[in-house]
């Protein structure tokens, strides 16, 4: 989709490095000061519209909570005008190309038929104006027969029957054109927030702007394009149709003055109704019976789903290159949802509302029959009234959310724009070349902070590994010993200095090749809420189905004796703490069916089962780099060494030549001494590096916490 390529110049200085979220081309635009004539300049993008249409009246940077409506003023309206002219034609253009030929038909058909309430309802009254008059005059002459009487009704009873048919296949393919359009907006929607990565979700203007995009991707609900989509603008464009087909028809049925008469009883027995009651009618089938496979596809879309949105998951996410897979297991799990949702009934909707209503007003012939006028003409014009009246009233809500949908299709179409902070240029990007022994690292000056934090959480970090050395990382809590790990990991970014790995600049490397190369365990591990074998095979996706590699880094882990204790081994469902194990309602309005046959585990279970996860990867000969964060903070002391031993033996060849470089942080620090090199870190820096040997002679920091611990 075409979207002119520049930033906000809204943007504040408080959010940090906000021209790497977007592609190259977008710059930060110099605004001068300038006449009152510039004082509501055109905005220059998109996300400067979307952010524009955010911002408080007289409140310069105070912005509306993601999701509210926007005030209906001069200066929105020339941006929901500016966000109409950029976005919609490619929004429609995507959209048409799903269905080509069904979209032109359901397009031309939706036109065509806002016609047919004049034809219709000409029809309609004539037919119905016919049947009661026949009535009327076969009433006030004295000689009743039936045959003309039963053939009009025949007639249009049978025009109803066809009309109905007609109505039964075109929504079915609507129902086909709005179900592909609704799979593409959220498939989109959910493949652009599994690219992103933390760094990136870390901007509160980003998250809002994610937010209102997931909001036009829900809109595009069941039953028609949505209730807040743009595309409602077909909607809007047929009842300005219908309003003056319907105006038309009045005006042709109002011939004498006797007729303004029946036209003002009309239009205030039409209004009455519309005033004393808002409320809509709705009529619902049989509910169809939902099987067993709808379920379990209703929930694997929620789990997935709410992967792609977890902030918990995605450092692992992103590691473990998981976002193909969570794509493609939701895009199976929706299709099958979205197929039980679209279900048409086969049976022809026939309308006699209208034709009972009119035969109810028979005994008002008696009332009639001294005047020039029919029922027939009451029911003509009442008909028409009533549907120019509730027309009316659908075009102005339509109109209104219309309006609020073209701000959050200004969000969708912005942040597919959206680039990955970590990802560089095309033209800075460095094949990663391996080499013997693991990876080499080399760390000068680095410092980060956390956005909207006063302080740095790491401070001129310098240190160098050779290729295939261990480091044990060890210091107080709070020293910014996790953080380092992220950094090191490509999950978050740095500010200063310079990170190199294998002698090449690490921001070179785009950070899905380098995580191929890469395996480990974090301290706030994932807890998937899912079976044994997925959580541990998502560590390596393309091997999930291979039961001799779950099995493998299962006993890596040393949880063999977990597993068989299971209920169903592998197949035993995990119960997952807190909010990961909530009941996410399906779109059958269920809940999770499998929620009484969870397995809780323990701290230290849960934590072999991430070892188990991370070993899925860490024995695959491309993997050069293991990091370990507090993998053994909730197992004894025997089983910590077992641990170590399987992490030295899977770093080393079986003749005992380095393949691997490890990296673990503990709080133990006798398992420090199993390292090459030692890093003694307090309050943000590294204060002392060397051997556990070097360290413990020089009788400083490291040494004095060394001896407090045993």
């Amino acid at each position: 989709m075409r979207i002119s390529p520049t930033a906000c110049s809204a943007m504040r200085s408080r959010i940090p490095s906000r021209k790497a979220l977007f592609p190259n081309d977008f710059h930060l635009p110099q605004r001068t000061p300038s006449s009152s004539k510039a004082q509501k300049p055109t905005p220059d993008s998109v996300y400067e519209a979307w952010l524009k249409s955010r911002e408080m009246p007289n409140q310069k940077g105070v912005y509306l909570v993601p999701g509210a409506p926007r005030p209906l003023t001069i200066e929105n309206a020339h941006l929901a005008w500016y966000v109409s002219q950029t976005c919609i034609y490619d929004l429609f253009k995507t959209l048409w190309g799903l269905h080509p030929l069904r979209s032109t038909f359901m397009v031309t058909l939706n036109i065509v038929r806002s016609l047919f309430p004049a034809f219709r309802g000409y029809s309609q009254a004539c037919r119905v104006a016919l049947i009661i008059d026949e009535f009327q005059s076969l009433i006030g002459s004295g000689s009743f027969t039936w045959t003309r009487l039963l053939y009009l009704l025949s007639t249009e009873i049978l025009r109803r029957v066809v009309e109905g048919f007609i109505d039964s296949l075109l929504t079915t393919n609507e129902n086909i054109v709005l179900g592909s359009a609704r799979f593409f907006i959220e498939y989109k929607q959910m493949e652009h927030r599994v690219r992103l990565d933390v760094p990136t979700l870390a901007d509160p203007q980003v998250r809002d702007l994610l937010q209102e995009s997931d909001l036009f991707a829900r809109s595009f609900s069941g039953g028609g394009f949505g209730f807040i989509s743009p595309l409602d603008f077909i909607n809007i464009f047929s009842l300005l149709i219908e309003i003056l087909s319907h105006l038309w028809l009045i005006l042709t049925l109002t011939r004498d003055a006797s007729c303004f008469g029946v036209l003002l009883f009309s239009i205030a027995s039409a209004l009455l109704p519309f005033f004393l009651s808002r409320f809509t009618q709705s009529t619902t089938g049989i509910d169809n019976p939902i099987s067993a496979k709808e379920m379990r596809a209703a929930e694997k879309q929620e789990r997935m789903r709410n992967l792609a949105y977890s902030d918990i998951h995605r450092p692992e996410i992103s590691l473990f290159g998981l976002g193909d897979w969570i794509l493609n297991s939701w895009s199976a799990a929706r299709k099958i949802v979205l197929a039980s949702e679209q279900t048409v009934s086969r049976n022809s909707t026939v309308h006699f509302a209208d034709l009972m209503y009119a035969l109810q007003n028979l005994p008002v012939i008696l009332i009639l029959q001294s005047t020039s006028t029919t029922l027939g003409a009451i029911t003509a014009y009442r008909s028409s009234i009533q549907c120019a009246v509730y027309a009316v009233g659908n075009l102005i809500s339509t109109t209104k959310m219309a309006f609020q949908g073209l701000f959050l299709m200004s969000a969708f179409s912005a942040s597919m724009k959206l680039k990955p902070k970590l990802q560089p240029r095309n033209e800075d990007v460095a094949r990663y070349m391996s080499q013997p022994g693991g990876v080499s690292i080399d760390v000068k000056g680095l410092s980060y902070t956390y956005p909207g934090a006063p302080d740095p959480a790491l401070r001129n970090i310098t240190f160098s590994l050779q290729a295939g050395e261990t480091l044990a990382i060890v210091g107080y809590n709070g020293s910014g010993k996790s953080t380092l790990a992220k950094i090191l990991l490509r999950i978050t970014d740095f500010d200063k200095g310079m990170l190199h790995i294998n002698g090449v600049d690490v921001r070179r490397y785009t950070p899905q090749e380098y995580h191929r190369h890469t395996s480990a365990v974090f301290q706030g591990f994932s807890k998937f809420n899912s079976t044994v074998r997925e959580n541990v095979g998502l560590g390596n996706v393309d091997k999930m189905r291979y039961k001799p590699a779950i099995e493998t880094a299962v006993h890596l882990a040393e949880a063999d004796m977990l597993v068989e204790s299971l209920p169903n081994g592998l197949k035993t469902l995990l119960e997952t703490p807190g909010f990961e194990n909530i009941s996410y309602p399906g779109a059958f309005g269920g809940y999770d069916s499998n929620a009484s046959q969870r397995q809780g585990l323990s701290g230290g279970e849960w934590q072999r089962i991430a070892l188990a996860r991370a070993f899925m990867r860490a024995n695959e000969p491309e993997v050069d780099l293991l990091v370990f964060d507090e993998p053994t903070s909730s197992l004894d002391a025997h089983a910590q060494n077992q641990i170590f031993e399987t992490i030295g033996k899977i770093s080393k060849t079986p003749s005992g030549d380095r393949r691997k470089t490890v990296i673990y942080i503990t709080h133990r620090l006798s398992t420090a001494r199993r390292a090459d090199k030692v890093a003694m870190m307090d309050k943000g820096t590294i204060t002392e590096f060397g051997s556990h040997e070097e360290l413990m002679a020089k009788n400083g920091p490291y040494a004095a916490l060394y001896r407090a611990s045993i």
